[in-house]
């Protein structure tokens, strides 16, 4: 459900895209995006929250307790009411400050712009208040009711803009109103259907300073991780900036597209295990919850490889019949991405023992140091007049050591078997990497890959010999019974 529900928003985003800046214009369409961006900068503060509030409700429901499941949820919700206040706050002071003076709009739209910005904040605070009821679906493991709903949701989007080809009106106000409006509906159909289904979900007065005091500890060293993130990725893309002008920009961009495009098959995958793990934590099935993190790891990194081994040897035609015509480095910098993509899926698992665990000071702090190290040793990379792929060189060679140093805090927090990961993850996905590359090069370099026919047959020779190695090489005998008993089912 959640990869078909990822398909088509990614088919209904970019038709929509494409004619929204139509209908608005160019203007228009970077007014919306540069005053909606004021408020989204406070969109990571989201995905902070909702994981603090999965973990603690999974782990509620783990134990079977009822009222501590309802009191998770009323505290979660009372802290993202406390949380939307001083963002309306901070948006309406500070954030409108910013608009008046410090953004460039044209003298004849600035009316309208402000007003776009009320209801981008008036959207964000109505998507921040419903977080808690997203999570309680999550939590449930309701995935399919989680991706009707999103999917609803860009068929109604996809309604505005038919819409706004029709109505003769202000048409940059009359989107902004829209979007505001499709947010108030997707919000009562979550909160409406987690009223019905789940009793936790119906809100009741209760204070536990110990628990808020928790979920707001929890989310705020997630933040830490979050806001070091972001710092790594958009201060080393100012620095490139800076030292080797817009056209490297421009390519990033386009390897960042292309990152994220493939990296959402793996976050899809990722949503539906995060709840076993917590739920089997603290249930005290912490050998099955071990099972969970090494069979994910591997899972998540296969199905990174299958897709990533093709365009790392044909990134240079697929740009081409992408975009026609291909910015410098853009070959470079997504080949690069793409290397460090699948570093990352092999750990990303084990970030839920902590989350499970509810420990996370240290792992987060970890992250955090691994995310500042890129971007200082990027700038002195650049400083010293190293090339600009140095960023990129860098990023990889930190998150090989961040694996390890993950798995030292782990060791240290929750005895996390290390020697076991080891054996059981990390060889049998070398194994897989090592000869599935060996077999996708000869072809590529005793054929020549030159049109989209070629491409295909390359495509479906890649991902059949790779499915082949993973199953015989990457899974076990558990691993093999329970993917074909899912088949036969």
């Amino acid at each position: 459900m959640l990869y078909f529900r990822m398909l088509l928003i990614m088919a209904i985003s970019l038709y929509t895209s494409r004619i929204i800046l139509q209908v608005l214009g160019v203007v228009d369409y970077g007014i919306y995006n540069v005053v909606g961006g004021v408020v989204t900068m406070l969109g990571f503060l989201n995905s902070s929250l909702s994981t603090a509030t999965q973990r603690y409700l999974n782990y509620e429901m783990g134990k079977g307790n009822l009222s501590g499941l309802q009191k998770v949820f009323s505290m979660s919700f009372l802290g993202f009411v406390l949380i939307a206040l001083v963002a309306l706050c901070l948006a309406e002071s500070i954030g409108l400050w910013f608009v008046y003076h410090k953004l460039i709009i044209p003298i004849e739209r600035f009316r309208t712009a402000v007003w776009v910005y009320h209801f981008s904040v008036l959207t964000f605070m109505v998507n921040l208040l419903v977080v808690p009821y997203n999570a309680a679906i999550i939590a449930h493991e309701k995935m399919s009711v989680y991706a009707y709903v999103s999917i609803g949701e860009v068929v109604l989007k996809l309604l505005l803009v038919f819409l706004l080809q029709i109505i003769v009106y202000e048409k940059l106000l009359l989107y902004a109103i829209m979007m505001f409006v499709t947010a108030c509906i997707v919000a009562f159909s979550y909160r409406f259907y987690c009223i019905r289904v789940f009793s936790e979900c119906r809100l009741c007065w209760c204070w536990d300073k110990e628990l808020l005091k928790g979920i707001f500890s929890f989310s705020g060293w997630m933040l830490t991780g979050t806001i070091s993130n972001l710092f790594s990725t958009q201060g080393v893309n100012i620095l490139m900036n800076m030292f080797f002008g817009p056209i490297v920009n421009a390519a990033r961009a386009i390897a960042v597209q292309v990152h994220t495009a493939v990296n959402s098959f793996v976050a899809n995958f990722m949503t539906a295990v995060r709840p076993q793990i917590v739920k089997s934590y603290s249930q005290g099935k912490i050998e099955y919850m071990y099972h969970l993190v090494f069979s994910a790891s591997k899972f998540s990194f296969f199905l990174l490889f299958i897709l990533v081994i093709p365009i790392l040897f044909n990134t240079e035609l697929i740009l081409r019949l992408w975009l026609k015509t291909v910015p410098d480095y853009a070959v470079l910098f997504t080949r690069l991405l793409l290397i460090d993509l699948l570093i990352n899926a092999t750990y990303n698992p084990i970030a839920y023992v902590s989350q499970a665990s509810g420990k996370i000071r240290d792992y987060q702090l970890v992250i955090s140091i691994g995310f500042l190290l890129i971007i200082i040793l990027t700038w002195l990379a650049f400083f010293y007049e190293y090339p600009v792929y140095f960023a990129f060189v860098i990023a990889i060679g930190i998150d090989m050591l961040g694996l390890f140093s993950r798995l030292w805090v782990l060791k240290k927090i929750v005895d996390f078997p290390v020697r076991r990961y080891l054996k059981l993850v990390c060889v049998p996905t070398l194994l897989v990497l090592s000869v599935s590359i060996v077999c996708a090069y000869l072809p590529y370099i005793w054929f020549e890959i030159t049109d989209l026919l070629s491409l295909l047959f390359y495509v479906f020779w890649c991902i059949g010999l790779t499915t082949i190695f993973i199953w015989h090489l990457g899974l076990n005998a558990q691993e093999k019974r329970i993917i074909f008993q899912t088949i036969k089912h």
